[in-house]
């Protein structure tokens, strides 16, 4: 958290208490794009790692993802919510609820609330997204 600040000319204020999880910094011009909306190709678990069954058994098996669904991704360090728009096959089209810094190509994870707890459900790759311009001030 605060060490940031101190190897970097940033006030360590800003960055105590890792307040930049999950942020990405860079120059200007050389960051990787800010998408609003993902377009994923996606693969699901068999079964829930760490939920049993109500009747004690096997573990519970994995839905499939549903229109309209709210997941967790985590793209690098980024942990930000997102709503399942359209599902096709192994591919999926996702809002995300906070802009997020990334690039085509990179792999993500994706869980489901189970029980009051997020849990790991499958993992993917960004294909293509909806950009968003980035306006200086």
């Amino acid at each position: 958290g605060g060490l940031i600040g101190v190897g970097t000319k940033i006030d360590p204020t800003l960055t105590r208490a890792d307040r930049l999880v999950g942020q990405v910094l860079g120059l200007k011009g050389q960051l990787p794009d800010v998408f609003a909306e993902i377009e994923i190709s996606y693969y699901l678990l068999r079964r829930l790692l760490g939920v049993k069954t109500s009747d004690g058994g096997k573990q519970a098996k994995v839905q499939k993802l549903t229109k309209a669904e709210i997941l967790m991704v985590n793209i690098g360090s980024t942990a930000t919510g997102g709503k399942v728009i359209a599902v096709k096959n192994d591919l999926a089209k996702i809002a995300l609820t906070q802009p997020v810094c990334t690039q085509e190509g990179e792999k993500i994870a994706l869980s489901r609330r189970v029980d009051k707890h997020w849990r790991l459900i499958g993992w993917g790759q960004i294909r293509k997204g909806t950009k968003i311009e980035i306006v200086e001030s």
